[in-house]
């Protein structure tokens, strides 16, 4: 379900409590042709979002930060201290989406090529569906020699040996393609897409099938998309008419296909 309009007007209907799992990239600073979220409207924002995520609920806020007179505007900081300090939230994690190219080349400091990811939690996290997708160096290696223990009376016991499987779960910096690199040749239809595998991992980490997932600032619908595939049900909030339509068109084949895979 995707609602047309503004999220400060339409959060504040939305039950509290009742959404599992947040994903979104907000407009921050002025990187892209649409306004930034003025810090006044941030506030009243994060301050929706804790109350309708469930107790254990998580927010995965992806944003950066523009350069302004020769240096960064520590928006996205001020942000998640203020998520933290005056909303509840917990910083559960600081995650780097690394990008795979930059776009613009800088000439006095080195090219911007990452965005932070917050997983912010309403108490300790309810669920965590690790990607294990790391190839193990050392695989089908284990502990050398005997793997010895101290038991409760004194006596030295054995364990059995921890083999090193071929794939382990990965670190929190995720590298992988941008928007544009993933619809190349077929047009960017949204200043800011947020990639799809960057969505679709956030939403599997942090939720379950059945959950509802949330994105207050809907833009294409990538979230949505990728929340149906995964077996979750979805919220979204757009502003922008066009963007809801979008959105919309992009969301009914995979509300309508349902599930497509239960893991990553």
């Amino acid at each position: 379900m995707i609602y047309p309009g503004d999220c400060l007007s339409i959060l504040p209907t939305l039950e509290a409590e009742s959404i599992q799992c947040c994903v979104t990239s907000p407009p921050y600073d002025d990187l892209r042709a649409y306004n930034p979220l003025p810090w006044g409207d941030f506030r009243r924002v994060a301050r929706e979002l804790y109350r309708v995520l469930c107790p254990g609920g998580v927010l995965c806020w992806n944003v950066g930060d523009s350069v302004v007179g020769g240096s960064e505007t520590l928006t996205s900081a001020k942000q998640a201290i203020f998520f933290h300090e005056c909303c509840g939230f917990r910083v559960h994690d600081t995650m780097i989406y690394e990008k795979t190219n930059f776009g613009q080349p800088e000439r006095v400091r080195y090219h911007q090529v990452f965005e932070y990811v917050f997983i912010l939690s309403k108490g300790a996290p309810r669920c965590f569906n690790p990607i294990k997708d790391k190839r193990n160096i050392c695989v089908g290696t284990g502990t050398v020699g005997r793997n010895t223990m101290r038991e409760s009376d004194g006596s030295m016991g054995t364990r059995k040996r921890n083999i090193i499987s071929e794939y382990g779960m990965r670190g929190n910096v995720w590298r992988g393609l941008t928007a544009g690199r993933e619809n190349m040749g077929n047009g960017v239809i949204h200043p800011a897409m947020m990639p799809t595998w960057l969505a679709r991992d956030l939403v599997f980490s942090w939720s379950n099938p059945g959950d509802t997932v949330l994105d207050p600032f809907c833009g294409s619908g990538t979230t949505g998309m990728v929340a149906y595939q995964l077996g979750r049900e979805f919220v979204g909030i757009e502003l922008n008419p066009e963007y809801c339509e979008m959105a919309e068109a992009r969301i009914a084949p995979a509300k309508a296909q349902g599930l497509l895979t239960e893991t990553i």
